[in-house]
């Protein structure tokens, strides 16, 4: 785990974003195109993501798209090799269905290219005025939270006459760090850049409670610390041992005669494809859950304290072991224009022979982000679910990339979760009442060698 642990969620949670939904207002769609004769191949808009698919017989490219113009985002690669799978609803529109997302995505046929997206046109250039101009008109035109994080964005576009060479980044770190936003991020390999919006605050949040040698400074002080604190939960609490998945990115083991432990450590990283992901997950959660019937207990700490997030339906596959009824959970849109696309309801419901529906206490903290945060989601309404520990990160929107002109990427929130009441936790994040916060990490646990926030879950699983 890094120091910039939000910023690799993106990696994850942007794999499909490049065909998740319809079509940006600023492209021209035509009902009534020929079909080619494959009736896939062709140019295909997805709006709230500015994204233009090119499809062919050979390899297919992916164009991002703004009011700034237009740049190839991705090229030499096959949308079915993604775990895509996309069928021909009528000559103008396709389906996508990918098992790693919460919902099915449309594309729109296209004429042609966007005027702005012409090959001549194509915008590959190291100008620092020009990729400034993509920078802040990518943010405009498709950043959900401007008015949440109390962002004028506005005010920032004529920083474009300060920008030379020298200060681009430093220019744009400025804008990227007032979002506070651990899915807002630019990184560029040939200049060693890699800047996220969030990990100031996260920072902060982790350090809250720490002093002296403890106070996290750099990536091995991050490292170091979560050894301990790991050090510290097998050691003394699942009694040096435990049961496993292969990458052990998901652990368990019976604490007592009572009170069974599973500790969540990411939500991707199961299967050896993206394909059998789900397959080599919902394999580990048979055995897993069979251990707990086997075992007799009536009450689960679940702990999502080290999870920094994955694909959305790995959390739900895992939270469907965790109720025996069907439920809408959350909604989610995405800005579109100056609107956003219609409400998404996502629901739940019980999978595998069996699911734990006793007494469960959930364990987060500043670190649960991203697709962890969404397991709060599924799981924080179940009356037989008490948090415990500290607000999650509150970053909830699958990340949306894009590119510069100079080949930086950049990634950034679209997308508002609601929860079934309709509470948006973007910048907030999920979290315990009062009587039940514990921080993630003290100088208190450390010097004492215990873990605050699972003898809290003991203490309220007790009562």
């Amino acid at each position: 785990m890094k120091l910039n642990m939000i910023a690799k969620v993106k990696n994850i949670k942007s794999v499909f974003i490049f065909f998740l939904c319809s079509v940006f207002f600023s492209c021209h769609s035509d009902d009534d195109q020929s079909p080619p004769e494959d009736p896939m191949n062709g140019f295909w808009l997805i709006a709230d993501k500015g994204y233009i698919v090119e499809i062919t017989d050979d390899k297919d490219v992916v164009y991002s798209v703004s009011n700034a113009g237009c740049v190839v985002l991705n090229s030499g690669f096959k949308i079915e090799d993604s775990g895509i799978t996309l069928s021909v609803v009528n000559d103008n529109e396709l389906v996508g269905i990918t098992d790693q997302s919460l919902s099915n995505f449309k594309l729109t046929r296209l004429v042609n290219l966007d005027e702005r997206c012409l090959p001549e046109q194509l915008s590959k250039t190291k100008d620092p005025k020009i990729n400034f101009d993509f920078f802040w008109n990518i943010f405009n035109d498709y950043y959900a939270f401007f008015e949440l994080r109390n962002v004028d964005w506005s005010a920032y576009e004529n920083l474009r006459d300060q920008v030379t060479e020298d200060n681009l980044y430093t220019i744009l770190e400025e804008l990227v760090l007032k979002l506070e936003d651990g899915h807002v991020g630019i990184s560029d390999d040939e200049k060693d850049i890699d800047i996220n919006s969030g990990t100031s605050i996260l920072l902060e949040r982790l350090n809250a409670n720490l002093s002296g040698d403890l106070i996290i400074e750099s990536e091995d002080d991050f490292d170091n610390i979560m050894i301990q604190k790991g050090r510290i939960i097998i050691q003394n609490y699942l009694g040096g041992s435990y049961e496993s998945d292969d990458t052990e990115t998901i652990i368990w083991q019976i604490i007592n005669d009572e009170i069974a432990y599973v500790n969540i450590f990411g939500m991707a990283g199961y299967g050896t494809t993206i394909n059998n992901e789900l397959t080599t997950l919902n394999i580990v959660l048979d055995k897993m859950m069979n251990d707990i019937k086997m075992s007799g207990v009536t009450k689960l700490i679940l702990d999502i304290r080290f999870n920094e997030g994955g694909f959305d339906k790995v959390s739900s596959d895992i939270a469907s072991r965790f109720t025996d009824q069907q439920r809408v959970v959350f909604s989610k849109k995405a800005r579109l224009g100056d609107g956003f696309t219609e409400d998404l309801n996502v629901s739940l419901g019980p999978k595998g022979a069996f699911q734990f529906t006793d007494d469960i206490v959930l364990l987060t903290s500043p670190l649960t982000a991203s697709a962890a945060e969404i397991f709060t989601l599924y799981l924080k309404d179940l009356p037989n679910v008490t948090i415990v520990g500290e607000n999650t990160n509150g970053v909830f929107s699958d990340v949306l990339e894009h590119v510069l002109p100079n080949g930086a990427q950049i990634g950034l929130s679209n997308e508002i979760y609601s929860d079934a009441q309709g509470e948006v936790y973007e910048a907030i994040g999920v979290g315990p009442s009062t009587a039940n916060q514990v921080p993630f990490l003290s100088n208190d646990d450390f010097l004492n060698n215990k873990d605050g926030g699972i003898d809290k879950a003991i203490e309220v699983l007790n009562k």
